[in-house]
């Protein structure tokens, strides 16, 4: 039993299996490398990186198989093998003081970026001039909103993700008295109006705006500058039957209405809401251009902060290079439309975003400390006797 404990702790302790996971790892950025001119940024990170095993799929088939190991599973292995190492080699003595804030360093680098990939949040708002708005808008993720809004004061919100919209699969939710019954979804969509595609096939959808416009699957993208429109089909059935077929796409800016069970409500395809537990109002937006040119430089935007509880309610400017942070949340300003009638924040909540700040500064200070003590043994060491002569130390 010890001998085996002892061979498992020397395996994942080895010098071999570093240098091979950073082998593997310089292989894995070079592939995702050159994956980017096809992926984008955002498709080569879920890909290679945020993931346990990489896929990639037979040519000629629909078939995917796991072919190299992901930025999960490396990190993984080389976080363990560094504890494990550093653990079973190393003494905690005054000597080997920088050394153990060095490994301290990387330990939480490779923690911090596994924090950031598992529960980071990106997302966007939004704000007209006097516009207020409390929820971050996904870049990335849909949901399914089906909101009543039989109260003149309120409006109760059931989100669906869209990963849970499966063909053939029935949610039941508490707060609906009727069934949520996906029949297609598509991660990317063209919406057409049946009368201009010449589409001779019946449409699916059966009410609101769905048999007056044609579906058309597309690619999904993940290059930069380049969205994705996904798009649904739909059926509610309540305890007297079916209540229609719907068609809903994130290219349908307005949600369709319809009563059920003597109750008014609204369904809408849409970006995935973060709700926060404070509220922005933009109160001003500035924007300075280079004289003579259209090209921006410097634009900046005044925001009122006011917190749920009461407690904040302040103004903040936020510009380019300083954004607002507050709550877990940093607020950019990445851009404006509209005739400068329109801010966009990008919002990120990152909990592990001080934790590569910490593990550089701990390297740095234990690569500094360790150099200090072998430079001050090496300062007070005695003199080197070579025959007659005394050779100071140089």
């Amino acid at each position: 039993m010890r001998e085996g404990a002892r061979r498992l702790r020397e395996g994942f302790g080895s010098l071999r299996l570093t240098v091979g996971l950073l082998l593997l790892s310089m292989v894995l950025i070079f592939a995702a490398t050159l994956d980017q001119v096809h992926l984008g940024v955002w498709g080569i990170q879920a890909k290679y990186f945020h993931a346990w095993l990489v896929f990639s799929r037979l040519p000629g088939t629909p078939l995917t198989l796991p072919i190299f190991p992901g930025g999960y599973l490396l990190g993984g292995l080389l976080l363990l093998n560094l504890v494990v190492a550093h653990v079973s080699r190393f003494r905690l003595t005054w000597a080997k003081t920088g050394i153990w804030l060095t490994h301290l360093g990387l330990i939480l680098l490779l923690a911090g970026e596994g924090a950031s990939g598992l529960w980071q949040r990106d997302g966007q708002i939004r704000l007209d001039v006097g516009a207020t708005q409390s929820y971050v808008e996904s870049l990335r993720a849909t949901e399914l909103a089906v909101i009543e809004t039989t109260r003149s004061d309120f409006d109760r919100v059931t989100a669906i993700p869209a990963s849970r919209l499966v063909e053939g699969a029935a949610l039941q939710q508490p707060t609906l008295p009727f069934l949520v019954k996906p029949i297609a979804y598509y991660p990317n969509a063209h919406l057409r109006l049946r009368a201009l595609s010449g589409d001779p096939a019946p449409a699916v959808a059966t009410v609101g705006s769905g048999p007056r416009v044609a579906v058309e699957p597309a690619p999904v993208t993940t290059q930069a500058g380049e969205s994705n429109w996904p798009a649904a089909l739909i059926e509610l059935a309540g305890p007297n039957g079916s209540l229609g077929i719907w068609l809903v796409s994130t290219m349908l800016a307005d949600p369709q209405e319809f009563s059920e069970a003597g109750r008014s409500w609204r369904l809408v395809l849409r970006p995935r809401r973060d709700y926060l537990p404070f509220s922005l109002q933009l109160l001003r937006f500035t924007h300075d251009v280079y004289p003579g040119t259209e090209i921006p430089q410097h634009f900046a935007s005044v925001v009122r902060l006011r917190s749920a509880d009461g407690r904040d309610d302040r103004s903040v400017r936020i510009v380019m290079n300083r954004p607002l942070r507050y709550r877990g949340f940093a607020f950019y300003q990445a851009g404006y439309d509209n005739h400068d009638r329109t801010s966009v924040f990008q919002a990120v909540r990152n909990p592990g975003w001080t934790l590569p700040y910490l593990s550089c500064g701990l390297i740095a200070f234990g690569l500094l400390f360790q150099f200090g003590l072998h430079l001050r043994r090496f300062l007070r060491r005695e003199p080197v006797r070579w025959g007659r002569r005394s050779i100071p130390p140089a």
